[in-house]
Protein backbone atom coordinates (compact mmCIF):
# COMPACT_ATOMS: atom_id res chain seq x y z
CA UNK A 1 0.00 0.00 0.00
CA UNK A 2 2.46 2.50 1.62
CA UNK A 3 6.06 1.53 -0.29
CA UNK A 4 9.00 4.07 0.94
CA UNK A 5 12.08 3.12 -1.20
CA UNK A 6 15.55 4.42 -0.50
CA UNK A 7 14.34 7.61 0.97
CA UNK A 8 17.02 10.25 2.24
CA UNK A 9 17.12 13.38 3.88
CA UNK A 10 19.70 15.68 5.26
CA UNK A 11 19.39 18.71 7.37
CA UNK A 12 21.93 20.72 5.61
CA UNK A 13 24.83 18.98 6.44
CA UNK A 14 23.54 16.58 8.69
CA UNK A 15 22.08 13.43 7.11
CA UNK A 16 18.80 12.74 9.26
CA UNK A 17 18.05 9.38 6.71
CA UNK A 18 19.90 6.96 4.56
CA UNK A 19 18.55 4.74 2.44
CA UNK A 20 15.57 4.10 4.24
CA UNK A 21 13.45 1.42 2.70
CA UNK A 22 10.08 -0.05 3.92
CA UNK A 23 6.44 -0.56 3.01
CA UNK A 24 3.35 -0.78 4.88
CA UNK A 25 0.55 -2.95 3.78
CA UNK A 26 -3.22 -2.69 3.68
CA UNK A 27 -5.19 -3.44 6.74
CA UNK A 28 -1.90 -3.56 8.98
CA UNK A 29 -0.30 -1.59 11.87
CA UNK A 30 3.64 -0.98 11.38
CA UNK A 31 5.77 0.45 13.95
CA UNK A 32 8.82 2.15 14.22
CA UNK A 33 10.90 2.39 16.86
CA UNK A 34 14.24 3.69 17.96
CA UNK A 35 16.07 5.81 19.78
CA UNK A 36 16.06 10.03 20.21
CA UNK A 37 17.31 11.56 17.24
CA UNK A 38 17.16 8.07 15.27
CA UNK A 39 15.03 9.85 12.16
CA UNK A 40 11.78 8.96 12.81
CA UNK A 41 9.92 12.03 13.39
CA UNK A 42 11.75 13.22 9.89
CA UNK A 43 11.17 10.24 8.09
CA UNK A 44 7.01 10.55 8.98
CA UNK A 45 7.32 14.19 8.14
CA UNK A 46 9.11 13.18 4.63
CA UNK A 47 6.17 11.11 4.17
CA UNK A 48 3.45 13.29 4.88
CA UNK A 49 5.57 15.93 2.26
CA UNK A 50 6.03 18.45 5.29
CA UNK A 51 9.69 18.26 4.53
CA UNK A 52 11.35 16.96 0.82
CA UNK A 53 12.92 14.62 -0.55
CA UNK A 54 13.65 12.88 -3.75
CA UNK A 55 10.87 11.99 -6.35
CA UNK A 56 9.28 8.60 -6.21
CA UNK A 57 10.89 7.91 -2.93
CA UNK A 58 7.11 7.21 -1.51
CA UNK A 59 4.50 5.73 -3.32
CA UNK A 60 1.01 4.48 -2.94
CA UNK A 61 -0.77 1.94 -4.30
CA UNK A 62 2.49 1.90 -7.00
CA UNK A 63 2.10 5.47 -7.93
CA UNK A 64 4.32 8.06 -6.34
CA UNK A 65 2.85 10.04 -3.36
CA UNK A 66 2.02 13.72 -3.78
CA UNK A 67 4.79 16.11 -2.30
CA UNK A 68 2.52 19.00 -0.91
CA UNK A 69 1.29 18.10 2.53
CA UNK A 70 -2.59 18.94 1.11
CA UNK A 71 -2.21 16.90 -1.83
CA UNK A 72 -0.85 13.44 0.89
CA UNK A 73 -3.77 14.23 2.62
CA UNK A 74 -6.09 14.06 -0.06
CA UNK A 75 -4.73 10.93 -0.99
CA UNK A 76 -5.37 9.37 2.03
CA UNK A 77 -2.11 9.81 4.36
CA UNK A 78 -2.55 11.94 7.10
CA UNK A 79 -0.14 12.58 9.85
CA UNK A 80 -0.91 13.19 13.48
CA UNK A 81 2.44 14.95 14.92
CA UNK A 82 4.29 14.18 17.13
CA UNK A 83 3.12 17.20 20.04
CA UNK A 84 -0.17 16.97 18.84
CA UNK A 85 -0.66 20.76 17.12
CA UNK A 86 -4.09 21.46 18.17
CA UNK A 87 -5.20 24.84 18.01
CA UNK A 88 -5.40 25.99 21.67
CA UNK A 89 -7.96 29.11 20.79
CA UNK A 90 -10.26 26.58 18.77
CA UNK A 91 -13.11 24.98 20.04
CA UNK A 92 -12.87 20.73 20.08
CA UNK A 93 -15.54 21.07 17.25
CA UNK A 94 -13.76 23.51 15.12
CA UNK A 95 -10.38 21.54 15.69
CA UNK A 96 -12.06 18.09 14.01
CA UNK A 97 -13.46 20.72 11.54
CA UNK A 98 -10.40 22.12 10.48
CA UNK A 99 -8.81 18.20 9.66
CA UNK A 100 -11.64 17.91 7.34
CA UNK A 101 -11.71 20.85 5.55
CA UNK A 102 -9.17 19.27 2.02
CA UNK A 103 -12.10 16.85 1.73
CA UNK A 104 -14.73 19.19 2.80
CA UNK A 105 -17.16 19.55 5.65
CA UNK A 106 -17.95 15.90 7.12
CA UNK A 107 -20.65 15.41 9.58
CA UNK A 108 -19.83 11.31 9.53
CA UNK A 109 -16.50 12.05 10.56
CA UNK A 110 -17.65 13.80 13.53
CA UNK A 111 -20.18 11.29 14.53
CA UNK A 112 -17.30 8.78 14.14
CA UNK A 113 -15.28 10.93 16.23
CA UNK A 114 -17.67 11.53 18.72
CA UNK A 115 -18.29 7.51 18.98
CA UNK A 116 -14.94 6.62 19.29
CA UNK A 117 -14.23 9.68 21.77
CA UNK A 118 -17.57 10.29 23.98
CA UNK A 119 -15.18 12.52 26.41
CA UNK A 120 -14.64 14.82 23.19
CA UNK A 121 -18.66 15.39 22.33
CA UNK A 122 -18.86 16.15 26.31
CA UNK A 123 -16.41 18.87 25.33
CA UNK A 124 -16.98 19.52 22.05
CA UNK A 125 -17.94 23.75 22.87
CA UNK A 126 -15.05 23.60 25.18
CA UNK A 127 -11.22 25.32 24.25
CA UNK A 128 -9.05 22.41 23.18
CA UNK A 129 -6.17 24.00 24.72
CA UNK A 130 -8.20 23.28 28.57
CA UNK A 131 -8.45 19.70 27.43
CA UNK A 132 -6.22 17.56 29.34
CA UNK A 133 -2.76 16.40 27.58
CA UNK A 134 -4.81 12.53 27.17
CA UNK A 135 -7.71 14.53 25.77
CA UNK A 136 -5.80 16.33 23.64
CA UNK A 137 -4.11 13.58 21.95
CA UNK A 138 -7.46 12.11 21.62
CA UNK A 139 -8.42 15.37 19.60
CA UNK A 140 -5.11 15.24 17.86
CA UNK A 141 -6.34 12.07 16.46
CA UNK A 142 -9.78 12.58 16.20
CA UNK A 143 -8.61 15.31 14.01
CA UNK A 144 -6.89 13.60 11.56
CA UNK A 145 -9.53 11.24 11.56
CA UNK A 146 -11.87 13.40 9.90
CA UNK A 147 -10.41 13.51 6.37
CA UNK A 148 -11.46 9.73 6.49
CA UNK A 149 -7.35 8.43 5.41
CA UNK A 150 -6.50 5.13 4.54
CA UNK A 151 -3.59 5.33 6.23
CA UNK A 152 -2.72 7.27 9.80
CA UNK A 153 0.60 7.85 10.79
CA UNK A 154 0.77 8.76 14.64
CA UNK A 155 4.15 10.31 15.83
CA UNK A 156 4.84 9.57 19.34
CA UNK A 157 1.15 9.62 20.61
CA UNK A 158 1.97 7.90 23.92
CA UNK A 159 4.15 10.73 24.52
CA UNK A 160 3.62 12.67 27.79
CA UNK A 161 0.46 10.97 28.91
CA UNK A 162 -0.10 9.12 32.24
CA UNK A 163 0.34 5.05 32.15
CA UNK A 164 -3.67 4.34 32.19
CA UNK A 165 -4.18 7.31 29.71
CA UNK A 166 -1.23 5.29 27.58
CA UNK A 167 -3.36 2.35 27.52
CA UNK A 168 -6.14 4.24 26.25
CA UNK A 169 -4.43 5.69 23.23
CA UNK A 170 -3.24 1.80 22.33
CA UNK A 171 -6.38 0.38 22.80
CA UNK A 172 -7.71 3.03 20.43
CA UNK A 173 -5.32 2.70 17.81
CA UNK A 174 -6.36 -0.94 17.64
CA UNK A 175 -9.33 -0.02 17.63
CA UNK A 176 -9.01 2.46 13.97
CA UNK A 177 -7.04 -0.97 12.70
CA UNK A 178 -9.71 -2.55 13.30
CA UNK A 179 -12.40 -0.40 11.03
CA UNK A 180 -10.02 -0.54 8.06
CA UNK A 181 -7.04 2.30 8.48
CA UNK A 182 -3.88 0.96 8.31
CA UNK A 183 -1.53 2.62 10.77
CA UNK A 184 2.13 3.69 10.98
CA UNK A 185 3.16 4.47 14.37
CA UNK A 186 6.49 5.90 15.82
CA UNK A 187 6.61 5.24 19.29
CA UNK A 188 9.17 5.19 21.85
CA UNK A 189 7.56 3.00 24.40
CA UNK A 190 8.71 -0.42 22.39
CA UNK A 191 6.78 -2.57 24.37
CA UNK A 192 3.95 -1.54 23.07
CA UNK A 193 4.43 -0.70 20.19
CA UNK A 194 5.98 -3.84 19.06
CA UNK A 195 2.95 -5.39 21.18
CA UNK A 196 0.22 -3.60 18.95
CA UNK A 197 2.63 -4.28 15.27
CA UNK A 198 2.14 -6.87 12.75
CA UNK A 199 5.24 -5.96 11.44
CA UNK A 200 8.21 -3.40 12.67
CA UNK A 201 11.57 -1.74 11.83
CA UNK A 202 14.32 -0.73 13.88
CA UNK A 203 15.97 3.31 13.16
CA UNK A 204 18.88 3.82 14.11
CA UNK A 205 21.07 6.70 13.01
CA UNK A 206 19.09 7.28 10.05
CA UNK A 207 18.83 3.66 8.62
CA UNK A 208 16.74 0.81 9.26
CA UNK A 209 18.57 -2.17 11.10
CA UNK A 210 16.04 -4.49 11.53
CA UNK A 211 12.59 -5.43 9.92
CA UNK A 212 10.59 -8.15 11.06
CA UNK A 213 7.07 -9.01 13.02
CA UNK A 214 5.83 -7.38 16.01
CA UNK A 215 6.44 -10.44 17.76
CA UNK A 216 9.86 -11.09 16.22
CA UNK A 217 11.61 -8.05 16.95
CA UNK A 218 10.10 -8.36 20.69
CA UNK A 219 11.72 -11.30 21.04
CA UNK A 220 14.95 -10.64 19.77
CA UNK A 221 17.36 -10.58 22.30
CA UNK A 222 19.47 -6.91 20.94
CA UNK A 223 16.23 -5.27 20.80
CA UNK A 224 14.95 -6.71 24.05
CA UNK A 225 18.34 -5.21 25.56
CA UNK A 226 18.79 -1.61 23.48
CA UNK A 227 14.55 -1.07 23.82
CA UNK A 228 12.75 -3.10 26.27
CA UNK A 229 14.41 -3.49 29.60
CA UNK A 230 17.00 -5.83 29.29
CA UNK A 231 13.83 -8.17 30.08
CA UNK A 232 11.49 -10.67 28.11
Amino acid sequence: MLHVQKLSYAYKKIQALTDVSFELRDGEIMSIIGANGAGKSTLMKCIAGVLKTQENAVQLDGRPLARRPHQVVQHGVVLVPEGRWIFPGLSVEENLEIGAYVVGSSKQGKERAFTMFPKLKDRRRQRAGTLSGGEQQMLAIARGLMSDPKIIMLDEPSLGLAPLIVNDIFSIIQQINREGVSVLLVEQNARKALNVADRACVLEQGRIVKQGTGSELASDESIISAYLGGKK
